[in-house]
């Protein structure tokens, strides 16, 4: 998120920088996250850093944009104009003005990216790409379990479970985290 904070910080504020920068984002993106994060770990061996590695990649896109969008919007208010008039220099205003205001939509978003981190983590270490069989995780355990799934069903049933409900709770953490977060619903309660 921080790597993605950065790029899009400077894209949304530079016009010249955003059109470079938006290209090879929109390319990331074209590509599926779980087809990136396989054709990463292809490149390396299994360790718990290339996985961290291979799901982070796919996601900088993402966040890239939602702090782009909020950039954009901001960049043309009159606190920023006057900040601009009053001689300060671009890291004070990205710094000062515009990042506390990418905090919000981020927070949310990292919540977003959290779940889908722990499914694509699943997925790779249950195709026997992700982190090393010896670490526990619910792809190991899933893939350890399919040769035993017509004598003991439930060692694949209840990691499987387990993953959704943690999942589920993830992203019911990032909407308390939007309902919270947003100006606009919080002036109506």
């Amino acid at each position: 998120m921080g790597l993605g904070l950065i790029i899009g910080l400077f894209s949304g504020y530079h016009r010249t920088v955003d059109a470079i920068v938006m290209r090879i984002m929109d390319g990331l993106m074209a590509i599926p996250s779980i087809l990136l994060a396989i054709a990463l770990m292809a490149l390396v061996s299994a360790s718990v850093q290339n996985v961290i590695i291979a799901l982070t990649v796919p996601e900088i896109p993402r966040v890239v944009r939602v702090v782009r969008s909020v950039v954009l919007s901001l960049r043309e208010q009159a606190y920023i104009e006057a900040s601009r008039a009053n001689g300060a220099a671009l890291p004070r205003i990205l710094l000062r003005h515009i990042m506390p205001n990418t905090l919000a939509p981020l927070i949310v978003q990292g919540t977003y990216i959290c779940a889908s981190a722990v499914i694509v983590e699943a997925y790779l270490s249950f195709l026997g790409a992700g982190t090393p069989p010896e670490i526990a995780s619910w792809g190991n355990i899933m893939a350890e379990g399919r040769a035993y799934i017509q004598i003991a069903f439930w060692i694949i049933l209840f990691p499987g479970l387990f993953l959704a409900m943690t999942v589920l709770a993830i992203n019911m953490i990032g909407d308390g985290l939007r309902d919270t977060l947003d100006p606009k619903l919080a002036r109506r309660m």
